[in-house]
């Protein structure tokens, strides 16, 4: 019995240890300069502030060990939103996984979403917000069901964190104040 407390614990350490790297700036490759990213997201993918499962983790070269966007927690059947406006580039299965991915408007970045069940199409114009699939039931590389968000400039992966405006990342949840 005296193990359930200490499982709590280290459960709780390693869910605000996650939380907080991937908040952090990641750090830049060695010799490349760090590539600005607008903050031009106006939604979430799922949710309205979900829990990050595993943050992004840069490689230390192209083809190196890293994780090459973000995971964040959500039920199977949940809909997967564009977080900006843009044109959807891909919407099809990649390695037996439903992926999406949109061409953000006015910038060269593209963000992925998997595993998502397209309902839209190649093509299809999207706004912030827009639905543009639902999380699969099978497919994730994470302990529960997530969404796996993603973010590209040209071949190079970003941390999709940087799409987010500050009153969007920070935002807590909404309080009522008394009426004087």
């Amino acid at each position: 019995m005296r193990m359930a407390p200490a499982l709590l614990l280290a459960v709780l350490l390693t869910l605000l240890t996650c939380t907080a790297r991937a908040n952090d700036s990641p750090p830049p490759l060695p010799g490349a300069p760090a590539p600005s990213v607008p903050a031009i997201a106006r939604a979430w993918p799922v949710g309205s502030h979900p829990l990050v499962l595993r943050g992004w983790e840069p490689p230390a070269t192209v083809y190196g060990r890293g994780h090459r966007g973000v995971d964040l927690a959500t039920p199977a059947g949940a809909e997967v939103r564009a977080v900006a406006a843009g044109r959807v580039s891909f919407a099809g299965r990649v390695a037996g996984r439903g992926v999406v991915a949109v061409e953000l408007t006015g910038t060269d970045l593209r963000t992925t979403y998997e595993p998502v069940t397209a309902t839209v199409k190649k093509g299809d114009e999207v706004e912030p917000g827009e639905v543009v699939g639902t999380v699969e039931i099978t497919g994730s590389h994470c302990a529960t069901t997530c969404v796996h968000w993603g973010l590209l400039r040209g071949e190079t992966y970003l941390n999709p964190l940087e799409l987010l405006p500050p009153w969007l990342l920070n935002r807590g949840p909404s309080r009522l104040l008394p009426v004087l």
